[in-house]
């Protein structure tokens, strides 16, 4: 798909100049609607480089946290729960990474009503090789040195720890 033109203004000043005149200044909707484009930005790029895995960045995720598990493998729930989605999401990424031989699940023999997923070999390779890419093109980030990086993360961390992500130290 061909980028479209670029166009002669920001409009997302625009938007904020004119809300200004409407509704007086409003700093947070210029800051979220900044964040919600360059979410659709990353995800686009990213997405672009994973696609040939026959990966979205969400199944991504999900193969990173397996692969950083000490054995390979995690509960549902606790794949959830470090990914920060709802249950019926993970059921519908694992599954689909199964069908794609990335992943195989088994009941779990400490919770007889738990399932367990597992990175397979396969998914091993996959996500080497799509993590290489990734970094290849900085994640989508290349516009932005490592300590513009650092400031990013700092600056939208106390929105997470407010989310209650997790509680901070």
């Amino acid at each position: 798909m061909p980028k479209p033109l670029s166009l002669p203004f920001d409009p997302i000043a625009r938007a904020d100049e004119l809300w200004q005149q409407r509704w007086g200044p409003v700093p947070s909707m210029a800051a979220i609607t900044s964040i919600m484009r360059a979410h659709q930005i990353l995800l686009g790029e990213v997405d672009a480089v994973v696609k040939p895995y026959g990966l979205t960045f969400a199944r991504y995720e999900a193969l990173v946290l397996l692969t950083f598990s000490q054995a390979g493998e995690l509960t549902m729930s606790k794949i959830g729960e470090r990914l920060m989605v709802h249950p019926t999401s993970v059921t519908n990424t694992v599954d689909r990474l199964m069908a794609a031989g990335l992943v195989a699940k088994r009941p779990n023999p400490h919770d007889g009503r738990g399932t367990l997923a597992s990175i397979t070999e396969k998914g091993r390779e996959v996500v080497e090789a799509a993590t290489k890419d990734l970094m290849e093109i900085e994640f989508g980030l290349g516009a932005y040195d490592a300590e513009e990086c650092a400031e990013i993360f700092a600056l939208l961390r106390p929105l997470r720890v407010a989310a209650a992500d997790f509680e901070e130290a």
